[in-house]
């Protein structure tokens, strides 16, 4: 007899049940824990912690002996995250909220470290000038304070003059200004003299394992002459740090200290300043951080110094003259490039010893060790080409041409990665053989975007052995140039509401193309009403120069204009009429540019450029005074009765940038301040004096580019597009922007396909 219904059905409900089975136990057993730990909780409602109103509990080791029932007071900060409900008072009108500039200010967030450098007017163009070549560049801000300035202050170095060489009243003012400009904007604040040498990546390790909630005054500790055994100051020549919320409360207390504190060492009066007001002594070392120093004896050798304090110092006191700062800098580098070398090393080692744990075993192990595998292509489209070169040639250029001379920056590259390659590989075979270049047969490189710079040698080498005996060899060596540590590079702020001024240059030979810009610009600028003027610049051959009382040839753009500001009654849109044979892009400009104030925003339109308020926008944000101007590369259509043939044209967005190319043969568009445009100017003027015929071969791009210390960004953008057009070169300007013109024309016509499509379909025509 078979088993019972009821026994089968429960057989079958347990099964249907099992998959779901441990997840009923697992809700089971949480919400049993949770009940349990509510009750514990709740339960003993009577007894209140230690500390807390109610009851006297004792206190923690090392806390300040404070009421239970104070509040935290204002050096008090409470980090952990609240939230503020909103509540406006329906009685009062509603005012728009200003957002500050940046997002950390609205968060309340601090920069990390801010370091201050005492120096003075004899040693600001030595040592001073030492301290800014060597760890300027390392530290997120660094200011200089002196009594009195010299007539001109070195380059690159932001200096705050007091007014007075006094050692304590430089001091004080020095405490004053950095309260007052940087007290709410920076954690931690490093004080040092200029005679000090100061490891700054280590100051800044040191910063980062420290609390910022401290009352902190922390450097090397030294008894006070003649005071109390207990109390220190920190010495100054070996640099210190003090915290913002010590920096805070010692503000209140600077003038009194100045009128009731006798010293001769600034570091002492500021010493005693904080102990006196504050009760807070000088330490050496914080939650188990050091901060080590080491004294230099007279004529110190640093390459000759070993002992472990001097290694690991992080300031070193007194530094007597420029050249010992700089070998110091040397030194100290030296020794952070060999840790950094053996780290690599270390981590070498362990990623081998862990990848034959690994399901892909040493197979998986990518060379070099640690860094990322080479890019797999997943098409023969994602195939990344190799660029042949030689010690003479590169054979793929910029310009296109099958070879060119290797020169400038790729020069200096395949030296450098010639000379590599030789160390290393005299480094793994010496002392049995020592190698020596003879020539580079063929070189490889490519740019894979996942690792680096990748590069493959054939070097033809004389192996030289111990006992003198030399042979010539051929060897491939390959070797990876990594891509290293991404960094943000601290760009000025800018803001989308500068105002834009056009300016087009025009020409008789532009006349059937002013219709579509003007209606182009009153629709996407007018329109919209954004921040953009137009100026025009009717560029007239003498000869319709003479004519232009009887036949104006820009009389109908002048009625467009008419047209355009009657419609607009609050646009105004001038023009300027010049007169010459060779339209110079810098003569132009130079017109231009005297009847604009300097802190107009230029944009150097052409005729075929359909503005919009993207691009203006973009023009806004890579624009930056004093710093960086744009040099966009537009869009170009091709010519469309070479590519449709007849079809009709592809209007869908899909299609938007695929019959065209970016023509990067044109500079005629530029995006650059008043300012800037006078400043490089002015140091073309002094180079070439009278000899106005050289600006003729020159574009706007050329004087930024050799006259100016300006970024030059120059990059694509899918904002600017231009119809096709056939651009009428002028042989009078130089050979090079004529030949530029030319093959902006020539690669302007159509793709390679396009042209091979239309030769075939020319030559069946002609067979038949």
């Amino acid at each position: 007899a078979g088993p019972p219904p009821a026994a089968m059905r429960l057989a079958a409900l347990l099964a249907a049940l099992r998959p779901v089975l441990p997840l009923v136990l697992g809700l089971s057993l949480g919400c049993s824990l949770s009940l349990l730990r509510a009750s514990w909780s709740q339960g003993g409602g009577d007894d209140q912690c230690p500390g807390l109103p109610g009851r006297a509990g004792p206190l923690a080791a090392g806390a300040r002996p404070e009421a239970a029932d104070e509040r935290p007071g204002p050096g008090h900060e409470d980090f952990r995250p609240r939230i503020v409900p909103y509540y406006r008072d329906p009685n009062k009108p509603y005012k728009k909220v200003l957002r500050t500039r940046y997002i950390q200010t609205e968060l309340g967030f601090h920069e990390r470290l801010f370091v201050a450098v005492l120096t003075s007017k004899a040693t600001l163009n030595t040592l001073a000038v030492a301290v800014n070549k060597t760890v300027a560049h390392h530290f997120p801000r660094l200011l200089y304070f002196t009594g009195l300035r010299s007539a001109k202050v070195p380059h690159g170095m932001v200096l705050v003059a007091h007014g007075d060489e006094r050692p304590i009243w430089l001091m004080y003012e020095t405490m004053h200004y950095i309260h007052q400009h940087f007290g709410s904007d920076y954690d931690w604040f490093y004080i040092m003299q200029d005679d000090t040498y100061a490891q700054a990546e280590q100051v800044k390790a040191l910063v980062t394992h420290l609390s910022i909630n401290q009352d902190v005054y922390l450097g090397r500790a030294e008894e006070f002459i003649g005071g109390d055994e207990q109390a220190r100051y920190c010495h100054g020549g070996f640099g210190y740090l003090i915290s913002r919320r010590l920096l805070l409360k010692l503000h209140p207390h600077l003038d009194s200290c100045r009128n009731e504190i006798l010293s001769v060492r600034p570091d002492e009066w500021l010493g005693r300043c904080i102990i006196d007001f504050l009760g807070i002594s000088c330490i050496s070392q914080l939650q188990g951080q050091h901060y080590h120093t080491y004294e230099l004896a007279k004529n110190t050798e640093p390459e000759k110094e070993e002992e472990e304090e001097f290694q690991a110092a992080l300031a070193v006191h007194p530094v007597s003259d420029m050249t010992l700062m700089y070998r110091l800098h040397k030194h100290f580098s030296r020794i952070q490039l060999d840790k950094a070398y053996q780290e690599i090393q270390d981590l070498q080692m362990q990623i081998r010893n862990l990848t034959s744990l690994t399901p892909a075993g040493e197979a998986g192990l990518t060379w070099p060790v640690g860094i990322n595998a080479p890019f797999l292509p997943k098409s023969r489209f994602e195939v990344i080409s190799w660029d042949y070169f030689t010690e003479q040639h590169l054979f793929s250029c910029t310009d296109g041409s099958p070879k060119c001379e290797l020169s400038g920056a790729s020069k200096a590259d395949v030296s450098e990665i010639i000379e590599s390659a030789l160390q290393q590989l005299n480094s793994h075979y010496q002392p049995l053989l020592r190698f020596s270049k003879r020539q580079l047969l063929n070189g490889y490189r490519r740019f894979d975007p996942t690792r680096g710079m990748e590069y493959t040698l054939d070097l033809l080498l004389e192996a030289v052995t111990q006992k003198g005996h030399s042979h010539v060899l051929a060897k491939r060596v390959s070797l990876v140039r990594p891509l290293s540590k991404v960094e943000i590079i601290p760009m000025p702020y800018v803001t989308e509401a500068t105002r834009v001024q056009l300016v087009l240059p025009l020409t008789v030979q532009d006349l059937d193309f002013v219709a579509n810009f003007l209606d182009m610009f009153a629709m996407n600028t007018l329109d919209t009403h954004d921040n953009a003027l137009l100026t025009l610049l009717f560029i007239y051959h003498p000869y319709d120069a003479q004519r232009v009382s009887q036949v104006d040839v820009f009389a109908g753009v002048k009625a467009m204009v008419g047209e355009l500001e009657k419609r607009y009654a609050e646009v105004k849109i001038p023009w300027i009429s010049v007169k010459t044979e060779v339209p110079s892009q810098v003569k132009l400009m130079d017109i231009v540019s005297k009847k604009h104030p300097v802190d107009t925003l230029f944009f150097l339109a052409s005729v075929w450029t359909e503005i919009n308020m993207e691009f203006l926008n973009r023009c806004r944000m890579n624009t930056i005074s004093n710093w960086q101007v744009f040099f966009p590369v537009h869009f170009q259509e091709f010519n469309p009765a070479l590519v449709y043939r007849g079809e009709q044209t592809a209007s869908s967005s899909t299609d938007f940038l695929r019959d065209g190319h970016f023509d990067r043969h044109s500079f005629a568009e530029a995006c650059f301040y008043n300012s800037d445009y006078m400043t490089a100017r002015t140091k073309l003027a002094a180079d070439i004096l009278d000899r106005d015929e050289v600006l003729d071969g020159m574009e706007v791009f050329d004087v930024f580019l050799h006259y100016s210390g300006l970024h030059l960004f120059r990059a694509v953008e899918p904002g600017l597009v231009q119809k096709y057009a056939l651009r009428s070169c002028n042989p009078r300007l130089s050979e090079e922007l004529y030949h530029r013109c030319v093959l902006s024309n020539l690669e302007g016509l159509a793709s390679r396909s396009h042209l091979a499509m239309a030769l075939f379909e020319q030559e069946q025509a002609n067979s038949t």
